[in-house]
């Protein structure tokens, strides 16, 4: 974890402030307002809040600096004390704050100089998964100090508060019914734990500290997945899943127009297919105060199989699908824990030199039922289906790759080999993870980059060429060498044997990079290339170089 800081201005009162990504931290001026003072708050020299005495001007960020959006509505001024909030601090906020008080009877100045520790997403926010009966804890990561505050909620409801010395737990009827003595708090961290866990007891866990100093404040909020798995008497299925996937939960039925379908999320209706197909709803459809998923829920018109897509780490809980016919009804839970992931495991970037290999990682194994597929460019190049597996089943990619793909059939893992320009690009895989009752679907990126190793002589020539192109469009005549005879010739008569060599570059650049202007004779340019030092190779490449004018054609690879 880095930590920037910048020192203080020489002969000024200075205060270090230590902060995380996501907290708020509010700067105290130590005074209260008289209407008279006049204070100014300044980030590395630039006016972002000021308050002056008549409070005829209040203004933070934007308000005073029309071209400085910095903060963008993250500032607060206390119209009291002049005190400034910055809230979501980011890790672009470290450096200087610099607040000024003028009054009529003095003047006083004093700098924050404020340091940001980078927090990933799994600090932030846990997920913790425990069985029905069992105890689960959920730890501050701090030692309480004594001017510190504590407070947890429950699904934005508090529970339990520590200030100084004294705590509460449950002071509300709802609180005390639903947790009654199975709360514990730990007076030295603040850490909570649950004990003898209930189904009811799903949900997010928030904890807000409150951190007090003399001089600054800072707030930060950490926050708990809990899921509690096996319902008594209730058919319950654990699924595991990634943010960004999408799942499909399974009713293992055909309807036959006869069934009631319900899905419920934490007790809540979100999708539904009756019998006679005259209503199907998803989310905000069957619930109108209800806009949780947002065009996320997908019904199945002939199972009643629920499809959730693009999970996040909100979606955790437990979704219960309950049956209902003329005969029976059946009920099943689908307890679904999130797990967070980085931007840098989803999306890979690979760079390589060109004839290296690169693999590609799946990172997972690869089970029986599971179903992967790589994309290069959303074109399809491999799949593994069980046991077998294709690569390159159309023509556009067997001639791009031809023999130089390998796939793992443990991991499902892709590995290019004697890499080429053209294969830089984006690979996606598609990873369908198959079980009985619920599917997977989940997608890794790799962007790969493959590196021209290309000498300083042929880069050279390259510019050479180009230049030369664009001065075509005056050209002339052409000098150009008949298969045969190496004599100039009218343009009119340009035969279908000639070529154009690199300036400045050895044979050998010229038949790496495949800049050929004219048509080529490949049999005489061949020969050329196995034996170099020709005189009439020599000739050509030094008659073509020295010409004056020419008329440009397509360039294509000699092969």
């Amino acid at each position: 974890m880095l930590t920037v800081s910048y020192p203080g201005v020489s002969g000024v009162d200075t205060e270090e402030v230590s902060v995380n990504e996501g907290d708020s931290v509010t700067l105290n001026t130590s005074v209260q307002t008289n209407h008279q003072e006049d204070i100014k708050w300044y980030f590395n020299n630039t006016l972002i809040a000021h308050i002056n005495g008549s409070l005829s001007k209040v203004c933070t960020d934007v308000q005073c600096d029309e071209v400085n959006e910095r903060f963008r509505d993250r500032l607060k001024l206390d119209p009291q004390t002049g005190s400034l909030t910055i809230t979501n601090i980011t890790d672009t906020d470290f450096g200087d704050y610099e607040l000024k008080i003028f009054s009529s009877s003095s003047d006083s100045e004093k700098i924050f100089s404020v340091s940001v520790n980078g927090v990933s997403a799994a600090e932030r926010d846990e997920v913790k998964t425990v069985k029905e009966g069992e105890s689960v804890t959920l730890d501050s990561a701090i030692t309480k100090k004594q001017n510190d505050v504590m407070t947890w909620y429950f699904n934005e409801i508090v529970i339990s508060e520590i200030t100084g010395d004294q705590s509460k737990i449950c002071t509300d009827v709802q609180c005390e019914e639903r947790f009654r003595d199975r709360l514990k708090l730990d007076n030295q961290t603040g850490s909570l734990t649950i004990m003898n866990t209930r189904n009811t007891d799903s949900g997010e866990y928030k904890l807000k500290i409150i951190l007090n100093n003399n001089s600054f404040s800072i707030t930060r909020v950490k926050r708990f997945n809990v899921t509690v798995t096996g319902v008594s008497g209730v058919d319950t299925e654990e699924v595991s899943l990634n943010e960004g996937d999408s799942v499909t939960l399974n009713t293992s039925v055909q309807t036959n127009h006869q069934e009631d379908i319900k899905w419920y999320f934490n007790n809540t209706l979100i999708a539904h297919i009756n019998g006679s197909l005259s209503k199907i709803c998803t989310d905000v459809q069957c619930d109108e105060g209800n806009e949780r998923f947002r065009d996320r829920l997908k019904l199945d018109p002939q199972t009643g199989s629920l499809t959730i897509t693009n999970i996040t780490d909100t979606d955790f809980g437990d979704y219960e699908l309950k049956i209902f016919s003329s005969s029976s009804s059946s009920e099943k839970i689908f307890s679904v824990s999130v797990n967070g992931v980085s931007a840098a495991e989803r999306d890979e970037v690979k760079t390589v030199k060109e004839g290296e290999t690169v693999t590609l990682d799946s990172a997972i194994t690869k089970k029986q039922n599971d179903a992967m597929t790589w994309y290069f460019n959303e074109i399809l190049i491999t799949e593994i289906t069980g046991d077998q597996s294709k690569i390159c089943t159309d023509v556009q990619c067997d001639e791009r790759f031809r023999d130089r793909l390998k796939l793992d059939h443990q991991t499902g893992s892709l590995t290019i080999t004697n890499t080429r320009t053209t294969d830089s690009g984006e690979y996606k895989l598609k990873i369908i993870i198959n079980n009985s009752s619920f599917s997977i679907t989940r997608v890794k990126r790799f962007k790969v980059t493959v590196d021209s190793d290309l000498s300083s002589g042929a880069v050279a020539g390259i510019v050479v060429v180009v230049l030369l192109v664009f001065a075509a469009a005056a050209a002339v005549g052409v000098t150009c060498y008949r298969r045969r005879s190496h004599t100039a010739v009218p343009q009119n008569y340009l035969p279908l044997y000639c070529s154009i060599f690199l300036c400045g570059a050895d044979l050998a650049d010229v038949d790496r990079i495949c800049l050929h202007l004219l048509v080529i004779n490949y049999n005489y340019i061949n020969s050329c290339r196995k034996k170099p030092s020709n005189k009439s190779c020599k000739e050509a490449q030094q008659g073509f170089c020295s010409m004056g004018s020419f008329s440009p054609a397509p360039c294509f690879p000699l092969m």
